[in-house]
């Protein structure tokens, strides 16, 4: 079933989300279905297909006033008389509900026969809200952009092959994907406006102009370590405040952290980070950079996000879990992506030149006798992004 459409003057396309199979065989089986993810990824669109001209399907959507009225006086006998038409209840914008998860909860043990399903695009409000009141009673995923397997089966791998560059530059966020030729015009809306929105109107950012330049700071440091102290000094502010702008970054899915592996050497870093975006489009949108790779001089750290973040799409939507890091020494020796799966290490060096040579660090490998390595260049990242 084609569960992404978007119309345009030129364009109609329709492509399979991975999340589809993970959802259906949820349904019904007396837990909630929470579905989270940045604005625009296609949240609503995946619900709204799925339960298109379905009956006895109930959709309420919580960025609406008198959605969230109808919430605030609530009661197990209040919501049999509202629900009692209808099998499914769709909560779209859940976060827009105060108490959001005891509300959830309270439908769940009092009408186990319908079966619920929220969407958000603000972890910070949303998963706080619903992670203890439906502990045991939901089913919790994540909605990336589009992603590179995807397209694949939507197009062909060879067809997506041919546009990596082009993904590389302006990332893979359904709009970008479907307006060819508008994708600047997409991202600079994306990046000035729904990108932050949850952000913005959390009571605690009083400096929204502090919060695009450390926005700029981290997408020009993608694949380094970073160091809030630095970033602090060079944006004016204190340490506390960066990470906790990280922090909500993280939260509404705009970044994500690497830590350190440390385990072995004294040698080995042990509280550094790096961070990347998920979507290379809007790493690019921040700094204002959008020439082609091979124009430019960060190539291999839009790479480096790139893998890292369509390997993270892949793993959530196979229900892969792995611990993920990077290596690196006080003597610079270093790998670009560690895992940690199954008690195995597994290390990865991502080179955009697949004539490029590195050999593995004897430090790393000494110190992990049963790691295994690999270098990912063109040639190779399909495997890569496939392998379970």
């Amino acid at each position: 079933m084609p569960i992404f459409a978007i119309t345009n003057a030129k364009l109609l396309i329709m492509v399979e989300r991975s999340l589809e199979m993970n959802i259906i065989s949820r349904l019904n089986k007396g837990k909630a279905i929470i579905i989270l993810g940045a604005r625009q990824t296609g949240k609503t669109t995946l619900l709204k297909t799925l339960f298109n001209n379905k009956q006895g399907v109930l959709w309420l959507n919580a960025d609406e006033i008198d959605v969230q009225n109808l919430f605030e006086q609530y009661s197990s006998t209040r919501f049999r008389n509202l629900f009692s038409k209808f099998s499914t209840i769709i909560i779209d914008e859940a976060q827009r509900i105060k108490n959001i998860g005891l509300k959830l909860k309270l439908i769940i043990d009092e009408i186990p026969d319908k079966q619920l399903l929220a969407t958000g695009s603000s972890a910070f409000e949303l998963s706080n809200q619903i992670n203890e009141p439906l502990t045991g009673r939901k089913w919790e995923y994540f909605l990336f952009p589009l992603s590179f397997l995807e397209m694949c089966k939507h197009s062909g791998l060879m067809d997506e092959q041919r546009m990596l560059s082009h993904r590389l530059i302006y990332g893979y966020y359904p709009e970008v994907v479907t307006s060819k030729g508008n994708e600047k015009d997409i991202l600079k809306q994306l990046t000035d406006s729904y990108l932050y929105k949850d952000i913005l109107m959390w009571k605690d950012i009083k400096k929204p102009e502090k919060l695009i330049k450390l926005l700029q700071a981290l997408a020009l440091q993608v694949g380094s370590e970073v160091s809030y102290h630095e970033i602090g000094q060079t944006i004016g502010l204190d340490n506390e405040t960066v990470e906790k702008y990280i922090q909500l970054l993280e939260q509404t899915f705009v970044i994500f952290r690497l830590t350190s592996l440390s385990r072995n050497l004294r040698s080995e870093l042990k509280r550094s980070r790096k961070i990347y975006f998920y979507d290379n489009g809007i790493r690019n949108a921040i700094i204002a950079n959008f020439n082609q790779p091979e124009l430019r001089q960060d190539i291999g750290a839009l790479w480096e996000n790139f893998l890292i973040s369509e390997r993270i799409k892949s793993q959530h939507y196979n229900n892969i879990w792995v611990n993920r890091f990077f290596w690196r020494t006080h003597g610079q020796q270093e790998i670009d992506y560690i895992e940690e799966r199954d008690g195995i290490i597994y290390g990865f060096e991502f080179k955009w030149n697949p004539k490029k040579q590195f050999r593995f660090s004897k430090t790393f490998l000494n110190a992990y006798p049963n790691s295994k390595t690999e270098v990912i260049s063109k040639e190779n990242f399909y495997d890569f992004l496939t392998e379970d």
